[in-house]
């Protein structure tokens, strides 16, 4: 019982613990819950990019985040509070909503968040995605999970977003009235995508409205939305909003013209307006010159007093006040895109100048000040736009516009809204956001590193702070939202959001700091003792309580009254604080003197002041060494521990004065600062005390200080005056001195002592009455000629030192005069003589010999130079000793005989003399000849006829020789060094100012000269450059010059035309590779990374990272990038080139923060694994190219590098470990994988290569054992028996086991090697496409020109090919009639504008062209004969082509009359009841007319979309046909999808890397890989295509323009495809290759070939013993390498860049992507097949394809070289022939039925083409589904098209070759006109015969005569051929041209032109 109860009480009392415990736990969680949390910001992470926030503010404060494939509903502090999954979805592009299962293309797509909208009064969020061409959903608002409305059946009108990630996309809520009901809209900016809606602006329903839809469009004003075919205004909307009953978009955009430079606008339009009638667009420019152009981001907020005071003060704006909005837009610049800015603009300012724009052209003809102000963009309507009616104020009547009144509207760039940056930073500004602090407008910028810049709006921003966010290096959103209570901002940036307080405040702990963070936010509360905001403060009302931070000032104490106080002494103190708030009653104020605490008052008597107590001595800190005085810190305290202000008090120590100078106590205590008394009597100094007086008592005193000591007037004890006071080192002199003041120390004895005497003092004499003296001492000092020894003297009684000012001199008369001539030299005073007997400079008492009245003679031990020239007058500099004691001293100086001239300025006493020597003498007699050189020593003579003579020899001899000036030319700064080289150009040491170069007249800055001179040219102040070769001229002395001729040349300064990459991480170590010309001028090539200027760090030292060039050459500089570890993430350092003495900055040049790595997730791995590292940052600064990685000792290949994702190769063999003392551990220990990327170097983990543990029998047996345990003693012997059994089966099951595994290995590597070599085949192929395609922009595909193009699609099929006339431009006319024939070929011209001429030609040459084109061939093909191809068809394409180039200046004009020609061939076809026989060939005129308009139109978009898919189709076929042999005779590869092109052997090659250095080109060597079975020719087509492969193909070199050298060794050999060397087999030469250069033999033959043989050139000798089963057996070898073509096409080698470009040119998925010309051209055939009744649908597909896929595509797809600057060889010509084919079989109706025997072709692509087939089916029915394209619009496109290119086309040529063929049918057209009445009415005939008669020069009766015979001949040949009497007719033709040639006379009109008078007559 007992224990049950303490058991009770043991519960009872452990529950009741418990619950304490808990009740403590949740007081302290409260506790801690309210109190405010300075901690960690609240953060989202998003796992995709996050593309849209949206706030619903003021009603719950929650966001919405928009991001990739997922929406997120936060509450304010960024907590998930729903969520829904949007994506990926299943769509394609290609495919129309909604997608089902018959969109084949169809797969799992991203969805980007394009537009989200809060619509609050309705519970209602609009969410628009990427997928679904844009379509959007509404969900609900408080709950985002719900799905409200979403729908994909309602076709293009609900297509509201864009499907391109690229596209930008804004939107603001509105609302549309209709019929008074009020419904609510939201108005959507969009740019333009391939796949989008057409619609510029839209305003789209919420609701669903008699024929509208939910989303519906329902304004259709089309001159704000895109024409379906302009896409050049490269619209990118950054902001919409809201704002007095007007909408605004801001937006940048080209000016749809050529130039692709952006500007900015805001756009504006009522928020009801019923058409767009009011959309006017403003240009905003950021800088004068607006170089700042293009909108990043956009916020509205009020500026506040002070921003809106300072921008009126600031003169660019009118009246501003602090409610009005302004507009404040972040800026970057196309000119310089390393900045970028931000401006402000008013929306009083921006609504001012629309209303006058718009009034302007409303009333004034749109203009302003005599200038034209307004223009209708987007509009090709030459018509006036602007009226002038006299009304005005129409644009505030009608201040949403009208129907009737122009519109839209924008202003021209001169009347744009312009002002001047507010804020210019390096980097991009990314977002803003601004809010309004008591006043004070702070603007939040966002930028691309990730940082958020804090800056103070006012007449000089300045940005004072960051916002404290982790920076990620990502770049902040745009989106950049504060919370309702404006206290916190959330930062968007990639895949995160931070919430941030707006101000840190708190983080400051006093006033000091707080102010200095400049924080407009923030001041010091100066009586809560904090820094807070001015709200926070309590009494921050009251003066100085409160304490701005911008304005940079605490309460600081002013003055101490004492100033300072005795340590021994106590008082009170009044302490001066001016700007001390005032304190209330029930304020405490206390003064705090180190740990001294005392309570204070304050009190007002004409300044503020606080009086307190000091602490009493004892309180007070001792006083430091080498100090008079102790400071003690002081605070002015309020209520107890809140410091109001500090400083320091000064308690000073009068018995601590004499520690400053020990030798005069009492000087240093009565003149100290502190006041203080000595004491003589008691050798002591102390406060002063006017109690205390007497003789021994010295008052405070002034001191007065001499250059060597202070002393004093009074009357402190001392010793002065020393005499002398100069002392010789090593001789005792007595030193007297005075004594003043010494009463007090009468019958004192004295001693004197200095550092110097070391230990040793010395007694002091008294003499009389104040004299002193002692004996002196024999000092020792050696260091310098002088040193000041200062004494002191003590009391010996009391070792009390006395004061003592006795300071002498002492000198050494030795230190720095070693010779006589210096020692003389010495002042008098000193007493120094030359001491013949020690040969050194003494004190004169010192020296026992007499001294010598001279000085030894004068010794020379040098001469510099020891060489000069003949003509002499150069410097020569004789150094030695005893040369005189002054400059007169010097009396003659000759050298080598001959006088030189001292120079007395430059003389040194004794040891040196500088001359000018003069020419070297000529030795009689002179007519000798002149002895080349003469030698001969120096001699100098001096004062007291003293001489001496050198040793040395000076020789005079031929001037300098210089040979030649290196470099020879260079840039025309100061940059560059040249160097001199010749035979002695330097002549010994010459002094600097012996030798003077000049360039060209211009001084050469000599750095340093010898056997070489180098010197620094100066700026080259010519005109031309590059400059004539210049003269070097080289001045050795006055006399001797020397000029080098031609010897160097200025040339343009070093010019950098583009740099790659441009970035680095800051580890470094990056290949920058710098793109230019001059560099071979540059001598040393640096980089230089400079950190830019922190605003927030204090005074850091400038700091450089420096790197040299790693190699150039005269275009290519490489650097590695210089590795930075100076700056934080937010600072953009700056990257410039020394290039010598020119500095050239990478503007664009970014430094990155180096790459994360996560953990690796999987450490196991194969030889043949694929390793995935893991992290983040990875792309934004390195390639899958260069980066390296590592497993152990061997490197991995980097197969692919993503932002986040590494994918490398895991080392085919097993590694060792990188360390020595990894590599003693076993095998499978772990291996370190290091990535590298420069030279950043990271262990990411380790790995280990997986292996399988064989279990061996050891393990086993005693696992029987243990299990056998129990029954052991019974079971011994069957144990034993079984382990015999074991081991008997163990043996034969290792054998075969062995077996197993062997095969089981084998069928492994077969495997193994099947996959990797298609893994492998498809890594190459994807990473060198990748490289091949990495950086295609249109300025890397090698277009050509619209000439070049129009010209090889209209004329290079012809006949003559690229020597057509139309190519070459060459017509031959004589010089004298080019100016009559220009004239008739433009009334030709004009005649063809005539419809009804045109018509009849056209129709008369189609009706009769058998006949016509016969003619016409046999005048202008005369070799017709000879090739059999050239029939009709292609005369009458020619023709067409010439008509197509005449009237491309008219391309509407020429459109109607192929409409016209079209009409009469369709009624011609169907009448004749074969329609599906239409447009099949290119037969007529009017089929190649229609050809060519497609060209014509299709030019653009084969730029703009399908030609980058065309070009990576033909460079992945090439690449994949030149990866493996192609025999160069036979024209047939390994790699083909063509079987009849197929190599029928397999040809053993393998792959080389050639290292091919250019000559000419700089030494750097390009890789290029080859076939070791590569003839020479491929060899070399495959180095050009490598090195030159950023050229197009027309401007490398051709093949047979270069020589192959192969340089094994030191020599070379020229290689070639046929030589002496090559091989024979049998009658045939085997073209050489790249492994046939080992071999040598010797052969002559005649018949050639590379790899195989032809077929039927077998040798006799097998063919005779062949037989027909070796030849079937040969058949079927050969088939099978048939299954080669699939490898080549395979899914994962060329059948991706196949589909890409089939469905690039069968996309209709949007009105944008199909090309205007195209819809069209269909619709008129929708047209005529409804006009006509036996035309059924089949025969209007037939149609289209025959228009457009066959007659165009079929043709550029076999012709890449039509649309590239490219060359086709016939290998890939034969694969592309199988991609045209299939693309043709897809186009056509007809089912193939496939079998054995069908062509490989088919059978290739046998499973694509019913995918294609859908493709064309899908792509007919997505154009017939389109908006219509109007005549007005298809002209307006066309008239474009004629304007920018007509230009460049043979117009004149094209004329000329027309009136050939009109001449040869002359006759026929004439009877044509002539029968036409409308012809008749024109004149045509007339016009016709006049213009013939200009051309064909009929204007003489020679010709006339001429004409006539040639009629007449004509006429007798055919009377002569005829046989039958009927035939008699056919001859009145020939009768009548005979007549008209006699009878018709030619007159020459007035215009020079003849015209013809009527013949019939």
């Amino acid at each position: 019982m007992t224990k049950r109860l303490i058991d009770k009480g043991r519960s009872e009392l452990y529950m009741m613990e418990r619950r304490w415990t808990w009740q403590f736990a949740l007081v302290a969680l409260a506790t801690i819950y309210l109190i405010p949390s300075y901690g960690k910001n609240a953060e989202f992470p998003s796992d995709t990019l996050i593309n849209n926030v949206v706030a619903e503010f003021p009603r719950t404060g929650r966001l919405y985040v928009g991001a990739v494939n997922s929406l997120y509903q936060l509450n304010p502090d960024l907590e998930v509070e729903s969520r829904t999954e949007t994506g990926p979805k299943r769509d394609n592009r290609q495919c129309t909503p909604p997608v089902t299962d018959a969109c084949e293309e169809a797969v799992d797509t991203d969805n980007h968040n394009k537009l989200l909208l809060v619509q609050a009064a309705k519970d209602v969020l609009v969410v628009c995605g990427s997928v679904f061409r844009g379509i959007c959903s509404l969900r609900n608002l408080s709950n985002v999970e719900q799905l409200l409305y979403f729908s994909d059946t309602k076709g293009e009108k609900s297509y509201v977003a864009s499907a391109e990630e690229g596209v930008s996309v804004v939107g603001v809520m509105s609302y549309f009235t209709k019929e008074k009901d009020n419904f609510t809209v939201f108005l959507v900016g969009k740019g333009y995508g391939s796949h989008d809606s057409t619609k510029l602006i839209s305003t789209r329903i919420l609701q669903d409205y008699g024929d509208w839809v939910v989303f519906d469009s329902i304004i259709e004003a089309s001159a704000v939305q895109a024409n379906p075919f302009v896409l050049r205004y490269l619209h990118d909307f950054r902001f919409a909003f809201k704002d007095g009953g007007y909408v605004y978009f801001l937006f940048s955009r080209t000016l749809g013209v050529q130039d692709t430079k952006n500007f900015t606008f805001v756009s504006r339009m009522c928020e009801d307006d019923q058409g767009y009638y009011s959309y006017t667009e403003l240009q905003l420019n950021c800088s004068t010159t607006n170089k700042y152009n293009k909108a990043q981001a956009a916020y509205v907020a009020t500026p506040g007093e002070v921003l809106a005071q300072s921008m009126i003060t600031s003169g660019q704006y009118s009246s501003v006040s602090a409610s009005d909005k302004v507009l404040f837009v972040t800026f970057t610049s196309d000119e310089d895109p390393s900045t970028s800015a931000m401006c402000m603009y008013p929306l009083r300012t921006i609504n001012e100048k629309l209303v006058k724009i718009i009034g302007a052209c409303y009333s004034d003809n749109g203009i302003i000040n005599n200038k034209a102000a307004v223009y209708s963009p987007y509009s090709s309507k030459s018509e006036e736009l602007c009226s002038s009616n006299n009304q005005e104020n129409m644009a505030n009547t009608y201040r949403c516009g009208a129907e009737f009144l122009p519109s839209p509207l924008a202003s021209k760039a001169e009347f744009a809204l312009t002002t001047w940056p507010a804020l210019i930073r390096k980097g991009h500004m990314t977002a803003v956001a601004v809010a309004v602090e008591m006043g004070h407008a702070v603007a939040f910028l966002g930028t691309a590193t990730g940082e958020v810049l804090k800056v103070h709006l006012s007449a000089h921003p300045e940005v004072y702070g960051r916002a404290p966010a982790e920076v990620t290096g990502d770049k902040v959103n745009k989106n950049l939202l504060f919370d309702s209570s404006l206290q916190h901002l959330y930062i968007t940036t990639e895949k995160k959001i931070t919430k941030v307080p707006v101000q840190a405040c708190h983080q400051k702990t006093d006033c000091h700091s707080c102010v200095s963070m400049k924080d407009p936010y923030c001041g010091w509360c100066v009586l809560e003792g904090k820094c807070t905001r001015k709200q926070e403060c309590s009494r921050s009302t009251e003066a100085n309580a409160w304490l701005w931070s911008p304005n940079q000032q605490c309460v600081q104490i002013k003055a101490f009254n004492p100033p300072n106080l005795s340590c021994k002494k106590t008082q009170q103190v009044d302490i001066n604080i001016p700007t001390l708030p005032t304190l209330r009653s029930s304020d405490r104020l206390q003064c705090v003197f180190g740990s001294f605490v005392s309570d204070a008052v304050m009190l007002f008597n004409g300044q503020m002041l606080v009086t307190c107590s000091l602490p009493k001595p004892v309180e007070i800190p001792p006083t430091p060494d080498q100090q008079d005085y102790v400071s003690v810190p002081v605070k002015v305290l309020v209520n107890d521990n809140i410091e109001v202000t500090s400083g320091e008090y000064h308690f000073y120590n009068c018995a601590a004065t004499v520690r400053k100078n020990q030798n005069t106590p009492c000087i240093a205590c009565v003149t100290s600062e502190w006041g203080c008394q000595w004491n003589a009597q008691d050798h002591s100094c102390s406060d002063r005390d006017d109690g205390v007086d007497g003789d021994h008592i010295v008052k405070p005193q002034q001191a007065r200080c001499h250059t060597l000591f202070c002393f004093s007037p009074g009357s402190c004890p001392q010793f002065e005056s020393p005499e002398p006071l100069l002392i010789p080192v090593g001789f005792e002199i007595p030193i007297s001195f005075q004594g003043r003041n010494l009463d007090i120390y009468m019958g004192q004895r004295f001693a004197i002592g200095t550092d110097l005497m070391k230990t040793t003092e010395k007694t002091v004499i008294q003499e009389q009455g104040s004299n002193f003296k002692f004996t002196g001492y024999k000092f020792a000092y050696d260091k310098k000629q002088e040193v000041n020894v200062s004494f002191h003297i003590k009391d010996t009684d009391t070792e009390r030192k006395i004061d003592s000012t006795l300071t002498v001199v002492l000198y050494n008369c030795s230190v720095g005069r070693e010779d006589c001539s210096l020692c003389k030299h010495a002042n008098a005073t000193y007493q120094c003589v030359w001491c013949s007997a020690t040969r050194t400079c003494v004190y004169r008492e010192l020296c026992p010999s007499p001294q010598p009245a001279q000085c030894p003679n004068p010794e020379i031990t040098d001469i510099i130079p020891r060489f000069g020239p003949l003509n002499g007058r150069i410097l020569v500099t004789i150094k030695g000793s005893n040369m005189g004691i002054k400059e007169e001293d010097i009396k003659k100086i000759t050298v080598a005989g001959v006088d030189c001239v001292h120079q007395a300025d430059r003389y040194s006493v004794s040891t040196s003399v500088v001359c000018e020597i003069g020419p070297a003498k000529r030795v009689p007699p002179s007519d000798l000849p002149f002895e080349p050189t003469k030698s001969g020593a120096v001699e100098i003579e001096v004062e007291g006829g003293r001489k001496g003579r050198s040793q040395v020899i000076f020789t005079y001899r031929v001037g300098p020789q210089t040979r030649h000036c290196q470099p020879r030319e260079g840039s025309g700064g100061r940059r560059n060094h040249d160097h001199h080289r010749g035979e002695r150009p330097g002549h010994g040491n010459l002094a600097k100012d012996d030798v003077a170069v000049t360039v060209g007249g211009v001084p050469c800055e000599v750095l340093s000269f010898g056997t070489k001179i180098t010197c620094k040219t100066g700026r080259y102040r010519g005109q031309k450059v590059p400059s004539d070769p210049l003269t070097v001229t080289v001045k050795y002395g006055k006399n001797t010059t020397k000029d080098v001729p031609a010897a160097y040349q200025y040339s343009e300064n070093p010019k950098i035309i583009d740099y790659n990459p441009k970035a680095s991480f800051v580890c470094g170590g990056r290949k920058i590779v710098v793109m230019g010309n001059g560099f071979d001028l540059i001598q040393r090539a640096t980089m230089k990374v400079l950190p830019s200027a922190d605003e927030f760090s204090q005074d850091t030292p400038p700091v450089e990272f420096v790197q040299e060039a790693l190699s150039k050459n005269d275009t290519i500089l490489q650097f590695y990038s210089p590795s930075v570890n100076c700056c934080s993430d937010s600072q953009s350092p700056r990257t410039v080139l020394h290039l010598d003495n020119v500095i050239e900055e990478l503007k664009s040049f970014d430094y990155h923060p180096n790459p994360t790595f996560n953990k690796l997730a999987k450490n196991v791995i194969t030889e043949t694994s694929i390793i995935i590292v893991t992290g983040r940052g990875f792309s934004k600064a390195m390639t899958a190219k260069e980066a390296q990685a590592f497993v152990g000792d061997a490197s991995c290949h980097v197969n692919i590098l993503q932002d986040d994702k590494l994918i490398l190769e895991a080392p085919s063999s097993q590694p060792r470990a990188r360390s020595k003392r990894q590599r003693r551990d076993t095998t499978n220990e772990p291996l370190e994988l290091v990535v590298k990327f420069g030279h950043g170097e990271w262990t990411v983990g380790s790995v280990y290569y997986a292996r399988k543990d064989d279990i061996p029998l050891a393990i086993i047996i005693p696992a029987v054992i243990v299990v056998t345990d129990a029954a052991l003693h019974r079971r011994v012997r069957l144990l034993l028996q079984v382990r015999g059994k074991i081991d008997a089966h163990r043996r034969k099951s290792q054998q075969a086991e062995r077996e197993y595994e062997k095969v089981k290995h084998q069928l492994e590597n077969l495997e193994e090697s099947v996959r990797d070599r298609c893994k492998k085949e498809f890594t190459d192929l994807m990473i060198e496409m990748e490289d091949h395609t990495s950086d295609l922009s249109e300025a890397r595909i090698p277009f050509l020109d619209y000439k070049t193009y129009t010209d090889r699609n209209f004329f290079l099929p012809s006949k003559d090919g690229a020597n057509d006339a139309m190519i070459t431009r060459k017509i031959q006319i004589p010089e004298a009639r080019k100016a009559i024939v220009a004239q008739a070929l433009n009334q030709f011209s004009n005649l063809l504008n005539s419809k009804t001429f045109l018509i009849n030609v056209s129709l008369k040459l189609s009706v009769d062209s058998p006949k016509f084109f016969s003619q016409f061939q046999t005048k202008f093909h005369p070799h017709v004969g000879e090739s059999p191809g050239l029939q009709r068809p292609s005369s009458c394409g020619y023709f067409a082509s010439l008509l197509t180039v005449a009237l491309h200046g008219k391309l509407e004009y020429y459109t109607d009359i192929m409409r016209t020609l079209l009409l009469e061939m369709m009624d011609e076809h169907v009448q004749n009841k074969n329609p599906k026989l239409m447009l099949r060939r290119s037969e007529t005129v009017v089929e190649r007319m229609l050809c060519n308009w497609m060209s014509i139109c299709l030019y653009q978009f084969l730029r703009d979309t399908a030609g980058e898919p065309l070009y990576k189709l033909f460079k992945a076929l090439k690449h994949q046909v030149e990866k493996g042999p192609v025999d160069a005779k036979m024209k047939k590869a390994k790699y083909t999808l063509n079987d009849t092109g197929l190599l029928g052997d397999d040809v053993e090659y393998s792959v080389l890397t050639l290292q091919v250095l250019v000559h000419g080109e700089g030494p750097d060597v390009t890789p290029v890989k080859v076939l070791n079975c590569d003839t020479i020719s491929q060899v070399k087509e495959k180095i050009i295509d490598q090195v030159y492969r950023n050229l197009p193909y027309s401007q490398r070199p051709k093949v047979e323009s270069v020589a192959l050298e192969w340089r094994p060794g030191s020599t070379g050999q020229i290689l070639s495809d046929l030589d002496l060397t090559s091989q024979k087999e049998g009658r045939w030469k085997r073209l050489n290759t790249l492994a046939h250069y080992n071999k040598t033999p010797c052969w002559r033959t005649t018949h050639t070939f590379h790899l195989v043989r032809p077929a039927d050139e077998i040798d006799e000798v097998k063919s005779k013993r062949g037989s027909m089963k070796d030849k079937a057996m040969t058949k079927a070898i050969t088939e099978i390498y048939l299954t080669r073509l699939l490898s080549v096409k395979g899914n994962f080698t060329l059948q991706q860049f196949v589909d890409d470009f089939f469905r690039s040119v069968l996309c209709s998925c949007s009105s944008s992507v199909v090309p205007p010309a195209v819809k069209y051209f269909f619709d008129f055939l929708d047209e005529q097949a409804l006009r006509h009744d036996n035309v059924d649908e089949e025969t209007l597909h037939i149609w289209k394809t025959n228009s457009l896929p066959l007659r165009y595509w079929v043709n550029i797809l076999r012709n890449p070289h039509f649309i590239f600057d490219v060359h086709v060889t016939e290998v890939v010509d034969a694969s592309l022939h199988v991609i045209a084919q299939t693309f043709m079989d897809a186009c056509t109706k007809t089912e193939h039925k496939l079998s054995r025997e069908s062509p490989s072709n088919k059978l290739l692509y046998a499973k694509e083409i019913s995918t294609y087939k859908r493709m064309v089916d899908d792509y007919y029915k997505g154009i017939r589904q389109m908006v219509p394209v109007s005549d007005q619009d298809m002209n307006t496109h066309l008239a474009e098209v004629s304007r920018q290119h007509t230009d460049k086309l043979n117009t004149q040529v094209a004329l000329h070759q027309l009136y050939q063929y009109a001449s040869k049918y002359y006759d026929v057209i004439i009877q044509s006109l002539d029968e036409d009445p409308a012809a008749q009415n024109k004149q045509l005939t007339l016009r016709l015969q006049q213009i013939a008669a200009a051309l064909e020069n009929k204007d003489s009766k020679e010709d006339k005569l001429t004409d006539s015979t040639e009629c007449l001949t004509i006429l007798g040949l055919k009377w002569e051929g005829l046989v039958e009497p009927q035939e008699a007719g056919t001859l009145q033709q020939f009768v009548d041209d005979f007549f008209r040639s006699v009878w018709c006379s030619y007159f020459i009109g007035e215009n020079g032109l003849p015209y013809a008078l009527d013949c019939e007559s």
